[in-house]
């Protein structure tokens, strides 16, 4: 009778390691999941930086415009 009672707390607390041991894996993996959902709004997507360039860019030459207008005067 004993050698099942040590194989019974053997066998319980082989299992709260598993348990916590799972749980501690998923809790890291959602920690992962959070870290990647939050990439797109941290980082620029190439079209939009390319978007807002050409727009600097027109905005620039019409500046170069007016200047070379009024040096021209």
């Amino acid at each position: 009778m004993e050698n099942q009672q040590l194989f019974n707390i053997v066998v319980a607390i082989a299992g709260f390691f598993a348990v916590y041991t799972i749980n501690s894996m998923t809790r890291q993996i959602q920690k992962l999941e959070d870290k990647v959902n939050e990439m797109p709004t941290t980082y620029v997507i190439k079209g939009d930086y390319r978007e807002d360039i050409a727009e600097v860019k027109t905005i620039l030459k019409q500046i170069f415009d007016k200047l070379d207008s009024k040096a021209d005067k």
